[in-house]
């Protein structure tokens, strides 16, 4: 069961709470609707439950608030508009990265494809998929840790009747089986026809909270939808007609010329208008809505999907004096509607797991954080554009001879601020937050914050062995390369080979590690990349000028100074790997990069964790 109890979003700006003291329940077993015009509180509320969104109030699920459950992944499921994943992921792609961090196996992305029907579309990138896929990949993105509550927001908006009602089945099928289902509508008779409860928001507080068949009877009612050149006329008609029988009929003027007739029938109006030669363009019955409108000027958002059964959409009528409020249980005096709810294709639900959901611990994100980065098409093509770059530079500056060859091998240009392994590992650094801040698949489908320090410590290890291995490759294929158009031997590098190659290695790391840190902290690449060119653009000169100044000392002699401060033996060659590290260190940009870190670090310590965990 689900429990909400006083439910309040934080006010902004002066203005009254999007949501104010709602408390409801949405039992187990029915499927709930939470009903409301456009900015009732739906989504908000929502979004209070599963802390996502500042605010007072407590919800619990199955007695235990959110924060107390141990394994919120396989209590709560959501889905809260579109996939929030990158459009070039593909489908089976994108759930196999929520696999890894929920610690499921990921035949388990195999096996809710086929129950939502995307059997043969795993393949297919989230950019290419239609609005009926993308909700149904939704939906087996919320069902994959088999939660026993799922929260919807709107699911069946804009969809097609046929996937609205295959929607419909597979939610009573999980309700069925004992689950709890809590989904947001903004039509009422949709609510009516497959909720088996009805809660009412107006203005962010509870109006009802009624059976589907108690809300159908007091708030939905038969109407005639009529469509003339002489509305006028034709009203006044039915009205006087309706006076000299004696019997109740109301006309409302809907605008134009469309009438809304109550307690009358499309024969009685047909025959009316024959007789008095009113033409009519549209004759139709329809389901009227009696509750609270929308304000002037406000936005309907997406239409639902038509009902077939009781005729086209129509406006919603105005206010009457004689309709009965949407909070009593007396019903007006009209013929109540049917409650006998619409056939629903029915859906087999996923098979529960077979074995026990596993915590979302360090491995486990680092796996999720290895399938988010080689998931994608845009790692691969960085990585190439990188490999070319660098190669083709390395044959320009190893022509002109008077280049080193360390620096012809990296492919550095004195012009360059920074190689392109290296300005490549910062744009994958920075594309590893960039890309988690705007496609936040972890905070909203699954409910956790990316800013996380086992999430940091996962995307710090991808992100340095990523650009360890960018580095290496980049260095051998520059090397191939130049062995191959001028015949360079690997002897012409053996003397300082160790010393650069550990200051290569160290270069790119800093590199994506600054740009990784960047992105955490400002929520963007484009800020994660300005921190990889500030490094060496704007923090290295300024080192440079403090390291090589008219008083600057020198370090020799450093190592023996040490060796007498400590107790233990050191071997002898220690001494010379001391000293390489040291001159690595003592480069302008290496001091940059060493003041750079811990400076971003406490930076997203400071912004990213301050606030309390959400799950």
């Amino acid at each position: 069961m689900l429990q909400a109890i006083g439910l309040t979003s934080t006010a902004r700006r002066g203005r009254p709470p999007v949501v104010d003291d709602l408390t409801f329940e949405a039992r187990p077993g029915q499927v709930t609707a939470l009903l409301g015009a456009p900015g009732s509180g739906r989504t908000t509320a929502l979004r209070l439950m599963l802390s996502l969104e500042q605010g007072r109030g407590v919800t619990y699920f199955r007695g235990r608030p959110l924060p107390r459950i141990a394994h919120p992944a396989r209590e709560v499921g959501a889905l809260l508009g579109d996939v929030p994943g990158n459009p070039s992921r593909t489908a089976r792609g994108q759930l196999r990265m929520l696999c890894a961090a929920a610690g499921v196996p990921v035949t388990r992305a195999d096996e809710l494809l086929d129950v939502v029907g995307l059997t043969g579309l795993g393949r297919r990138r989230l950019g290419s998929l239609s609005l009926g896929m993308d909700r149904r990949l939704g939906l087996a993105a919320a069902l994959l840790t088999d939660p026993h509550t799922l929260l919807l927001d709107e699911p069946a908006a804009d969809l097609s009747p046929r996937d609205t009602g295959w929607l419909f089945g597979l939610l009573r099928a999980h309700a069925a089986h004992g689950g709890t289902v809590l989904y947001t509508t903004g039509d009422p008779k949709e609510a009516a026809r497959n909720a088996d409860r009805v809660v009412t928001l107006d203005a962010g507080r509870l109006v009802a909270d009624q059976a589907a068949a108690d809300f159908a009877r007091t708030r939905l009612r038969p109407r005639v939808a009529v469509r003339t050149p002489q509305a006028l006329r034709l009203g006044a008609l039915l009205g006087k007609e309706a006076r000299v029988g004696r019997r109740s009929v109301e006309v409302v003027p809907e605008g134009g010329n469309r009438l809304s007739v109550y307690g009358s029938s499309c024969a009685v109006i047909g025959d009316t208008a024959f007789r008095h030669g009113v033409p009519l363009h549209q004759l139709a019955d329809e389901i009227g809505d009696m509750g609270p409108r929308p304000a002037p000027g406000q936005h309907t958002g997406s239409p639902a999907a038509p009902d077939p059964t009781t005729g086209p959409e129509a406006t919603q009528p105005a206010p009457r004096h004689t309709s009965t409020p949407p909070h009593t249980s007396t019903p007006p005096h009209t013929s109540a509607l049917s409650t006998t709810p619409a056939p629903l294709h029915t859906s087999a639900p996923p098979r529960p797991l077979r074995s026990p959901l596993r915590p979302l611990r360090p491995f486990r994100l680092l796996r999720y954080e290895l399938s988010r980065t080689f998931g994608t098409r845009t790692t691969w093509a960085a990585i190439a554009t990188v490999l070319a770059v660098s190669a083709v530079l390395a044959a320009l500056l190893a022509h002109r001879g008077d280049t080193p060859l360390p620096a012809a091998l990296a492919g550095w240009p004195g012009l360059l601020p920074l190689p392109p392994a290296a300005f490549g590992a910062g744009l994958l650094g920075a594309y590893a937050f960039g890309d988690e801040f705007r496609y936040p698949a972890l905070s909203v489908s699954r409910g956790t914050s990316p800013r996380r320090l086992g999430l940091l410590l996962a995307k710090l290890t991808v992100t340095g062995g990523l650009a360890l291995a960018l580095a290496a490759t980049t260095a051998i294929t520059d090397f191939l390369v130049l062995r191959f158009l001028y015949g360079v031997e690997l002897a012409d590098l053996a003397g300082a080979m160790p010393a650069q190659a550990a200051s290569w290695a160290a270069l790119c790391t800093g590199c994506a590690w600054a740009g990784l840190l960047g992105a955490g902290v400002f929520r963007v690449t484009a800020a994660g990349l300005a921190a990889v060119l500030a490094v060496p653009v704007l923090v290295a000169p300024a080192v440079q000028h403090l390291l090589t100044g008219p008083a600057a000392r020198s370090i020799a002699g450093f190592p023996h100074r040490l060796r007498e401060l400590m107790w233990l033996r050191l071997p002898a060659d220690i001494d010379q790997w001391l000293l390489s590290g040291l001159r690595i260190v003592a480069q302008p940009v290496g001091v940059a990069l060493m003041l750079s870190l811990p400076a971003l670090l406490c930076a997203y310590l400071l912004i990213g964790l301050r606030r309390k965990a959400r799950w």
